[in-house]
């Protein structure tokens, strides 16, 4: 199963940004979406459905569509794997420990808000990802995505993509 992770999209109907043409050609080749958040309004979120099947979480910017449509935490089964989603990971200090007890039985935790990457091990072998923004660096030198792919109850291989 090959899984597109995105997060802080901050698309809003009427304006210029759109998500880059990269992140569509991965979108063509997804079996799932995954977004963490901060999609903004239900506009990006159906077009992002039509590409294949997406779990998302309620982020900090979304609308009042969003919030009666989105939980704040999911955790969803894919091929086996335990994948729990959340917008804001907290603080980066204690964030292992803390994703740990707040989703013991979870392979992956899926974060944005930060719009920084990450993809590394946490506790008990607990993966913690978020893949930045596509369309938001802030301080980050490029804009990212996350791909995961997954087969039989494991991760065959994850990484962060760089879009610039």
């Amino acid at each position: 199963m090959r899984v597109v992770v995105l997060s802080d999209t901050h698309i809003r109907p009427g304006r210029q940004r759109r998500l880059p043409d990269a992140v569509y050609r991965e979108l063509d080749r997804a079996d799932t979406v995954l977004h963490a958040g901060d999609v903004v309004t239900t506009d990006l979120l159906d077009e992002l459905g039509a590409f294949a099947p997406v779990h998302a979480v309620l982020g900090n910017n979304d609308d009042a569509e969003l919030a009666a449509r989105l939980p704040e935490t999911r955790v969803v089964d894919l091929e086996g794997v335990q994948v729990a989603m959340i917008h804001d990971s907290g603080p980066t200090a204690g964030r292992a420990a803390r994703l740990q007890r707040r989703f013991p039985g979870s392979d992956i935790v899926v974060f944005g808000h930060s719009h920084a990457p990450v993809d590394e091990i946490g506790l008990s072998g607990q993966r913690l990802f978020n893949p930045g923004s596509p369309t938001e660096r802030r301080w980050q030198p490029v804009h990212t995505i996350g791909l995961l792919d997954l087969t039989s109850g494991r991760v065959a291989r994850h990484r962060i993509v760089p879009l610039d």
